[in-house]
């Protein structure tokens, strides 16, 4: 649904240039749920931009259900952007329209007739929950309502494709939680392919199916949520699964061990232990349900340095688990630094 290709973007200001996105190659899976990850300056809102042109990329190409957008103009860019629709951080509602005119302007904007137009915006004031503030203004409704209008205005046209541009942020969590809800909800029930960015590490635990981590303009890591978290040293893993500082004994052997699906009801830990006679001290750990499965983390401490327990490390991946052997003194990415 949208293909991405050795995109670059530079910013040239006062004799500097600051490239925003470096070769970056991205591809969404048509009813995905995407998400972009990185700290501020790492270059995922000119990404996001660029994928409706909002900004022009320098070079590379941009495709939306098949349609190459750099390669058109005029009406036919115009055309394909309205199946492209996008939410934005701080809402971007008009303070003089009501709740109803905000939804009903994209639709004015296309020229719906005006029929036509109050049954569409009725229609998807019902989809997200406000049918009963159509007649509000934007400084009468909550940060969270506000969003959900914004959420409404994007969908007007019927877009396949949703842009989510740190829709979260500005909320309180309890408020996020349910927006989050609601996206997923519509990318279920209207086949939307949604694109976002984040730096909360809780929005691509609860409703992303792919993910990427952006920094410096490029991508670090990308691909489906669950498959990320089984490869040994990922970023996405640390984040997610932020595990408690160790002061490991001497001689040990530290092993972060990642488990997904069904491996989450086996019992290795003690069939370890009676295997080889082992005391497994179990240091931390956790199971969470993400992108539709039970994924799991622990970090376990065995006797012995790794050459001791190569037998050991060797029977774990086998088991189908994803096994990191991390030094004594490292310590994962907890949620909270990955998003500075």
């Amino acid at each position: 649904m949208i293909q991405i290709e050795e995109l670059r973007k530079v910013y040239r200001a006062r004799g500097r240039e600051v490239t925003a996105v470096d070769g970056v190659d991205l591809t969404v899976r048509e009813g995905e749920v995407f998400g972009v990850l990185g700290r501020s300056g790492a270059g995922k809102s000119t990404l996001l931009r660029c994928v409706n042109l909002l900004e022009r990329p320098d070079s590379g190409r941009v495709l939306v259900d098949g349609a190459d957008l750099l390669a058109l103009r005029g009406a036919e860019l115009r055309r394909a952007r309205q199946g492209i629709g996008m939410i934005h951080q701080h809402f971007g509602l008009l303070g003089s329209r009501t709740v109803a005119g905000n939804v009903a302007f994209p639709l004015e904007v296309m020229g719906v007739p005006r029929a036509e137009r109050a049954a569409r915006v009725a229609e998807l004031l019902d989809l997200v929950g406000l049918t009963d503030h159509a007649k509000a203004y934007p400084a009468q409704i909550s940060g969270g309502q506000k969003q959900r209008v914004g959420i409404a205005r994007a969908l007007a046209g019927r877009p396949k494709v949703l842009l989510s541009d740190e829709a979260t942020s500005a909320l309180d969590p309890e408020t996020t939680a349910s927006i989050l809800e609601l996206l997923r909800d519509l990318n279920r029930r209207l086949g939307l392919t949604v694109l976002l960015i984040t730096h909360e590490m809780e929005v691509v635990k609860r409703i992303c199916d792919s993910a990427a981590v952006m920094r410096a303009g490029r991508f670090t890591e990308s691909g489906p949520v669950t498959e990320l978290l089984a490869r040994p040293g990922s970023e996405l893993a640390r984040g997610l699964f932020p595990l408690p500082p160790v002061e490991p004994r001497p001689g040990s052997t530290v092993v972060e061990v990642t488990f997904v699906g069904g491996a989450t009801d086996e019992p290795f830990v003690s069939a370890l232990a009676r295997k080889y006679s082992l005391d497994v001290n179990i240091l931390g750990g956790a199971v969470e349900t993400i992108a539709g499965e039970r994924v799991g983390r622990l970090r376990l401490e065995l006797p012995g340095d790794p050459s001791v327990n190569a037998a050991q490390l060797a029977f774990l991946r086998e088991a189908g688990l994803s096994v990191e052997v991390r030094e004594p003194a490292a310590e994962p990415l907890t949620a909270e630094e990955d998003a500075r």
